[in-house]
């Protein structure tokens, strides 16, 4: 049975769908955008801490398709770290819950300012698809209950080109 799938894959080819082709052009101008306005607001490369407060992982996925080739994050200005003490931008993903509460307020107050919250997807803006559980903090979800949020990228989840551009707009935003 497996053997089956196997050959009917070789044969056919993968049934994923391909990758959306960035134009280079694009690229470009994206990254010029991207360096410019962390040069002018930080006079460095923007470093982003990713903070899980109770996600279901689609939004991981999509922060690992950021590492991919395809996209690949560093030629952008933009790095991973792990420390919220190196971090400009807490990245938070997923709802609110009650036990991830103190841990995101901690990785708050870790991160030296200026600082920037971003709530990626819909479960950390409004609480999505689990807003009104019991085990979500303040019942409504979202991460505003608990920290100032500054930008708000919607999507459950959210695409990779669509978090670019909204760093690039927190950016830009804020170089002004």
């Amino acid at each position: 049975m497996v053997w089956r799938r196997v050959f009917r894959t070789l044969r056919d080819g993968p049934a994923a769908e391909p990758a959306a082709k960035l134009g280079e052009a694009a690229v470009r101008a994206l990254a010029e955008q991207l360096d410019a306005a962390a040069q002018t607001r930080l006079g460095r490369s923007l470093s982003i801490r990713h903070v899980n407060s109770g996600s279901c992982n689609g939004c991981e996925l999509e922060i690992h398709a950021l590492h991919s080739i395809v996209y690949d994050l560093e030629r952008f200005g933009l790095r991973f770290v792990a420390s919220p003490r190196h971090a400009d931008v807490l990245l938070v993903t997923g709802p609110l819950t009650r036990n991830l509460r103190e841990a995101l307020l901690h990785t708050w107050t870790a991160t030296p300012d200026p600082k920037w919250v971003v709530a990626m997807g819909d479960c950390a803006t409004d609480g999505g698809v689990f807003k009104g559980s019991y085990a979500i903090e303040a019942g409504a979800g979202g991460i505003a209950a608990a920290v100032p949020v500054d930008l708000k990228i919607p999507g459950c989840p959210p695409t990779p080109a669509q978090l670019l551009n909204g760093l690039r707009a927190l950016l830009e935003a804020n170089a002004r």
